[in-house]
């Protein structure tokens, strides 16, 4: 139930938002297809506990602007930026990523 709540709320607040630039949306696409790539891994992050684990986290860091900032979408983010070294996507970039897993 909380996690339909969050999700709920989260939807509203994108749908607030919805005059994204197509620059956004592709940064998003492209970033959602970056953590679903191996990108010289054994496996892609749609497999990864850690990642997988923070979609509550996403959520709600997404929803609240990023102003709720969960452990394992902490973790997540630490795991993400330690497998793609020099990636220049902001926390809510890879959040919005967790969420399309």
């Amino acid at each position: 139930m909380k996690t339909a709540y969050v999700l709920m709320l989260g939807g509203c607040l994108l749908a607030a938002e919805a005059h994204a630039t197509s620059f956004v949306i592709s940064t998003d696409i492209t970033m959602s297809l970056t953590l679903s790539s191996s990108k010289g891994t054994s496996g892609s992050f749609k497999d990864d506990k850690i990642v997988l684990a923070a979609k509550d986290d996403a959520a709600a860091f997404v929803a609240s602007d990023g102003n709720i900032r969960g452990a394992q979408m902490e973790a997540a983010l630490t795991r993400i930026r330690s497998l793609l070294p020099g990636q220049p996507y902001t926390d809510l970039q890879l959040a919005t990523a967790i969420l399309m897993l």
